[in-house]
């Protein structure tokens, strides 16, 4: 039996294709484990290695790896070894180990073949939602899963060290040789392929419409933003199609947090989505990191502090030279710092920085950020980044004593995977709706003899009056000099216009709600 993906075949890195082993790599480069398990004296022979394939398992992909594996049951050992940056590794164990469980009082079904409409589940032990039509007790044999470690060189009393890793692969290879392949083996000879597997079932949705490159979004927390953020994408995003398949996009969004709060403060909510504070946690200890691992393409605290370098060839430090630039002079605007290298990532062929662009600036008294995202995963990486931003707006306040204002972060290309919507519609569905002042103040509104008199205020000032005998002609005055910023306010402002419009015309009393 030879292994055939049914889903990434494309992304995957076949060995051997009659193997019975399936190497996850998480979040680590394939090839970059690869070269490990050579260092380290593994069979990759294509002709007999024992290895079947190497792929990835990022989280969203969890779907496509079971059918993968169901299609291909003489895959019978699963070997972990990677960096584990999102909890992939928890989640394929759990589901083995403990099942799923139905998701109660969910606002979201699948749509499957033949019409069949099912519930979400989830991993038990986990946040991970996923469709329930492949169980465990589908696979002929559950895979056995083992844990080998982290791909990346150890550090032991400050030196890099390869020998943990290394010694790790060779044991299980050794003991594997002497004890289990070929008993996997006889079994796998019995075994017959399904004649079928469970499609990926569909969540279905239709954008409405909307201008995609004008959305914006203001909140005082985090979670708020990311919550209307969520929702909008869900509502609005057109369907594109990537390299990497279907996406649901919007394009510039832009995210004003006026209050940036401590995930702690949030941590029932955050957990009521399926969010890990501690991971969120240990993002923002680790944003401002500047090592690059050994499997990483890139990292944004390593481009921030240490990958580009100045004239002398000295690292160029931006938390350290932008607080400077502020202390020196805290009405500076040129605390700007790209992590773009138009040299280096227009022709890169892996993986490029999303996060591009930071601004920092004095305003009112407090230290704000603008943050440019080239791209941006609305569901697994905006709320995280948006921790980051404020562990290093936090860095950069503290040389010139001010203390963190609003951040707003911008993002070019912000999508959700339409595989992913039944997480997305759950989170969707945690938005309070609540009513917000206008920024742009008030109105008063009154009849003045045969016409209506309307005060735009602004903390008991009035701005402006606006004058007329109809609703609509105020209607157009006031459109005019975009007195209105909210929508709620704006739909108000009309009833009280139309309510004042009829008093006018009946010769009654107007009193405005």
């Amino acid at each position: 039996m030879e292994f055939i993906p049914l889903h990434f075949g494309d992304r995957l890195t076949v060995i051997n294709p009659q193997g019975t082993i399936g190497v996850v790599t998480l979040w680590s480069r394939p090839d970059y484990v690869v070269e490990r398990f050579r260092q380290a004296g593994v069979d990759l022979d294509p002709a007999t290695s024992p290895i079947a394939v190497f792929g990835t398992l990022y989280g969203n992909g969890l779907r496509e790896m079971l059918r993968n594996l169901l299609y291909n049951p003489q895959i019978q050992m699963l070997l972990i070894c990677g960096h584990d940056r999102s909890g992939s590794r928890g989640e394929l164990e759990n589901f083995f180990k403990q099942g799923l469980e139905i998701v109660q009082e969910a606002n979201i079904s699948y749509l499957a073949e033949q019409g069949l409409v099912t519930s979400p589940y989830r991993i038990k032990g986990t946040r991970r939602i996923i469709d329930g039509l492949v169980l465990p007790e589908l696979f002929y044999n559950s895979p056995k899963i083992k844990w080998l470690g982290d791909p990346t060189k150890t550090i032991i009393l400050g030196k890099p060290d390869d020998t943990i890793i290394l010694t790790n692969i060779r044991v299980f290879f050794s003991n594997f040789e002497r004890l289990e392949r070929r008993s996997i083996e006889q079994s796998v000879e019995k075994m017959i392929r399904p004649a079928s597997v469970p499609q990926l079932p569909q969540v279905e949705t239709l954008y409405f419409p909307s201008n995609p490159r004008a959305h914006q979004i203001v909140q005082e927390s985090p979670l708020d933003a990311w919550l209307e953020l969520v929702f909008l994408i869900t509502r609005f995003g057109r369907r594109v199609r990537l390299k990497k398949g279907e996406r649901l996009e919007l394009q510039n969004v832009k995210v004003v947090v006026e209050k940036p709060e401590s995930y702690e403060n949030f941590g029932d909510r955050l957990r009521a989505v399926n969010l890990d504070p501690g991971k969120i946690g240990q993002y923002y200890t680790d944003f401002l990191t500047k090592e690059l691992r050994a499997d990483e393409t890139y990292n944004y605290g390593h481009r921030l502090r240490s990958y580009f370098k100045d004239n002398n060839n000295q690292e160029i430090d931006a938390v350290e030279v932008l607080s400077a630039r502020l202390k020196k002079d805290p009405e500076d605007r040129k605390a700007y710092f790209a992590l773009w290298d138009s040299r280096e990532d227009l022709t890169r062929k892996g993986s490029c920085p999303c996060f591009v662009s930071a601004f920092f600036r004095k305003f009112e008294e407090r230290l704000t950020l603008t943050a440019t995202f080239r791209t941006h995963n609305a569901l697994d990486a905006w709320l995280l980044n948006f921790y980051g931003l404020m562990a290093f707006q936090s860095a950069v306040a503290k040389k010139p004593a001010l203390a963190p204002g609003a951040i707003t972060v911008f993002s070019h290309s912000i999508s959700i995977d339409p595989k992913e919507l039944d997480r997305a519609l759950m989170v969707a569905e945690k938005r309070k709706w609540k009513m917000h002042l206008d920024p742009m103040g008030y109105f008063r509104i009154t009849l003045d003899g045969k016409e209506i008199l309307v005060e735009h205020r602004f903390e008991d000032v009035t701005l402006r009056e606006y004058r007329g005998k109809t609703a609509v002609s105020l209607q157009h005055q006031i459109a005019r000099d975009v007195a209105v910023s909210d929508i709620n306010h704006a739909i108000y402002l009309g009833r009280q216009l139309a309510k004042a419009e009829m008093a006018l015309k009946d010769g009654r009393e107007f009193v405005q709600d």
